[in-house]
């Protein structure tokens, strides 16, 4: 596949659209607190960056501390909370998806009803319409392949010629899995203090960009 001149591209949501990363791993860290569990802003993003809450349930279940049943409702309360009132688009997104005649959709980690508020709140929402895509949808999420061929499927595209914009190792390897190509964003605000470029890269992404004006450049 020409790397410009892919069929389709999908796109992630947390940390490609919406800056939402940091953002979300504070709510994780609160939301944990008032369970009694103790986990920081930055081990949240090294554990659980581009994973579903399924991740999260499992991981405290391999440790013998399973969280308590309202803890996922609340979680998910202050999340779309937090979202509605300080989600920001990446810089340059919109202009990027603007000018996109390439075919695309979105294939998160996240719920459906949060894609859906992040692309309300930050006005990204007409640029995909209902092509949007979850974890919810598929048995295995991010690093398994399932969700971004669930995406390829339903959009009728060669997984060959479909291009992946991650901004997680998971993704990445979910892609590279999937037999698409993929390239890593590190523009959002939870690579200000760590080396992207180097995570990604380790991670097989084909290529990584930090901003969105460079979307096209080689």
């Amino acid at each position: 596949m020409d790397p410009y001149r892919p069929d389709m591209i999908i796109f992630d949501c947390d940390g490609v659209l919406v800056d939402s990363e940091l953002l979300s791993c504070r709510c994780l860290s609160e939301v944990l607190a008032e369970f009694g569990f103790q986990l920081s802003v930055e081990q949240a993003l090294g554990l659980f960056l581009g994973r579903s809450t399924k991740a999260i349930e499992q991981y405290y279940r391999d440790l013998g501390q399973a969280l308590p049943d309202d803890f996922l409702p609340r979680l998910k309360a202050s999340v779309l909370e937090r979202f509605a009132g300080a989600l920001q688009p990446i810089p340059g997104v919109a202009a990027v998806l603007s000018g996109l005649e390439t075919p695309r959709c979105v294939a998160s980690s996240s719920d459906l009803d949060r894609v859906s508020l992040s692309l309300d709140v930050t006005g990204l929402a007409p640029h995909f319409g209902d092509r949007l895509y979850t974890a919810q949808m598929v048995r295995h999420g991010k690093p398994a392949p399932d969700l971004f061929l669930h995406a390829a499927g339903k959009m009728q595209a060669d997984p060959a010629r479909t291009l992946v914009i991650e901004d997680s190792v998971s993704g990445v390897q979910a892609a590279k899995a999937a037999g698409m190509m993929v390239w890593g964003f590190v523009g959002g605000g939870h690579y200000r203090a760590r080396d992207g470029r180097a995570i990604l890269s380790a991670a097989g992404a084909d290529r990584v960009f930090a901003q969105m004006s460079d979307f096209w450049e080689a």
